[in-house]
């Protein structure tokens, strides 16, 4: 009898733990993941006000972008003033059984559109003629002022010292 009640206990805490989900995350999740060509995109890489906008192209594939993931999602729940948005670099074919699924496995809750053009010599150079074409890749900017980062940031501060001494002047 005492094998049955400790059964009993742990389905009941399973199903609390299951219904105790993280709604924000789940909204999130659950949205449409906008896929756009390079002539879609653009228009979200630029502004005309001084709000402050942080791009970063990654992919699923490469570990220095799901590194540093959790630091850009903690930056955006910490600063909602500034408009971050994810450029997934990954196949559309696997955003319901790949992307959404590692989205919400490592809780990233921030704006992701996925960039689907396959002429990638036209647009790199469009963002900035510079860039190699290597991810991670962030644009930081305004109306005003334009930084690009083709690195990986090592930490929460790291993304935070760029923003401070660039526009928080």
């Amino acid at each position: 009898m005492k094998k049955k009640g400790i059964l009993v206990s742990f389905i009941v805490t399973l199903c609390f733990l299951v219904s105790c989900k993280d709604n924000k995350n789940e909204a999130i999740i659950s949205q449409d993941i906008p896929v756009y060509d390079f002539e879609g995109l653009e228009p979200l890489l630029y502004t005309q006000n001084n709000k402050t906008y942080l791009i970063n192209f990654w992919a699923m594939w490469c570990l220095p972008c799901v590194e540093e993931l959790p630091y850009i999602q903690e930056y955006a729940n910490k600063n909602p003033n500034v408009e971050v948005i994810l450029v997934s670099m990954d196949f559309p074919k696997d955003i319901e059984t790949k992307l959404k699924p590692f989205l919400k496995k490592n809780n990233i809750t921030t704006k992701v559109v996925l960039l689907d053009d396959p002429d990638a010599n036209s647009w790199i150079n469009k963002i900035n003629p510079e860039w190699s074409g290597a991810i991670p890749f962030t644009i930081m900017f305004n109306s005003e002022k334009r930084f690009y980062y083709e690195r990986s940031f090592d930490d929460l501060q790291d993304i935070e010292i760029e923003i401070s001494k660039n526009f928080n002047k």
